[in-house]
């Protein structure tokens, strides 16, 4: 059985899977298959040094290669489904609720960047405070490390499954 808190686990709904499993299709053969004729064009105007078509053509396929790459892992490493939830304790597919320190409070989807389709805002189980908040209770505090390298705690208000629209 895989726990919801692997860190290598990525759960998207079915709908999240099928978009990115179509774009990696179009990605891996039809868009493959378009950027070579680009280049081939491109490589056909002549001087390649200074074919500002070739190169951004280039630059593309490297673009789209690094996509696939990426999309490629994701859905090697995704679970469909819901990942499994217990109310109260903060992991993916949850509405979270957290105040920080300066009593501000922020609601949010702890889920993959891929369901960015939610109406609420979307924080990553592995972003710094996704990472810091996982697996916590109501009531608990976590700190985590803000970009800039400072130190920031919250506590947990709300837990419980997120149920969409």
């Amino acid at each position: 059985m895989v726990d919801s808190r692997d860190e290598n686990v990525t759960w998207l709904t079915q709908e999240a899977y099928d978009r990115l499993k179509a774009e990696f299709e179009h990605l891996s053969g039809p868009g493959r298959v378009d950027i070579a004729k680009k280049i081939e064009a491109a490589r056909e105007e002549g001087d390649l040094k200074e074919n500002g078509g070739y190169h951004a053509a280039k630059e593309e396929q490297g673009k789209m290669e690094a996509r696939i790459a990426q999309l490629r892992q994701l859905l090697d490493l995704a679970r469909v489904g819901e990942a499994p939830r217990m109310e109260g304790v903060v992991g993916p597919g949850m509405t979270v609720t957290i105040r920080f320190d300066g009593d501000d409070e922020v609601t949010f989807l702890l889920a993959s960047r891929e369901e960015s389709g939610a109406p609420i805002d979307v924080y990553s189980p592995r972003s710094p405070l996704g990472a810091a908040i996982n697996g916590k209770k109501i009531g608990e505090r976590a700190t985590y490390t803000l970009p800039n390298g400072r130190q920031n705690t919250v506590e947990i208000l709300e837990a419980v499954p997120y149920i969409g629209n």
